[in-house]
């Protein structure tokens, strides 16, 4: 049987408070599915951060959601992270949300460059409700910029040009 509406959208907004509150690593994992492969992918080119366009599949290995949410935690961090608009597909087990937060670069040249930035979640789910995909649409040019140091500049050239 598959899950309702109200279980799609209480498990999807179970891993989204999960991730705004930092929660750690088990935690965040015990909301994907044990039962069938799991993967996460944040849509954008490799180059641009070492944790966008990869997809990881299963729980552990160097390959797995493990490790991209370890990336995550070492090369970014996060404030005010907030979710809505909340679109429940119960045929296809989708929820789609857009979510909000203010990241901030943590290491390199980067170090301490932050940005407000709007994101998507595309999160498909097992039978019993748990994560199977778990899909990332974000702002990669800012997090690339971020990366190398250069947001700031661009983005103060940006404001006085207007």
């Amino acid at each position: 049987m598959s899950p309702t509406r109200a279980h799609l959208q209480a498990s999807a907004e179970a891993l989204c408070s999960a991730f705004a509150a930092k929660a750690d690593l088990e935690t965040l994992l015990s909301h994907f599915s044990t039962t069938h492969q799991v993967s996460a992918v944040e849509y954008g080119l490799p180059l641009l951060a070492p944790f966008l366009g990869r997809r990881f599949t299963g729980l552990g290995g160097p390959e797995s959601i493990s490790t991209y949410f370890s990336l995550l935690t070492q090369y970014l961090t996060y404030e005010d992270m907030s979710f809505g608009e909340w679109v429940v597909d119960t045929e296809a087990r989708k929820v789609c949300v857009k979510g909000r937060a203010k990241f901030t670069w943590t290491e390199g040249a980067g170090k301490g460059q932050s940005w407000d930035e709007r994101f998507v979640y595309v999160l498909d789910f097992d039978q019993e409700g748990k994560v199977t995909d778990y899909q990332v649409w974000a702002d990669s040019g800012a997090a690339y910029l971020a990366r190398r140091g250069e947001l700031a500049d661009k983005a103060q050239e940006f404001q006085m040009s207007y």
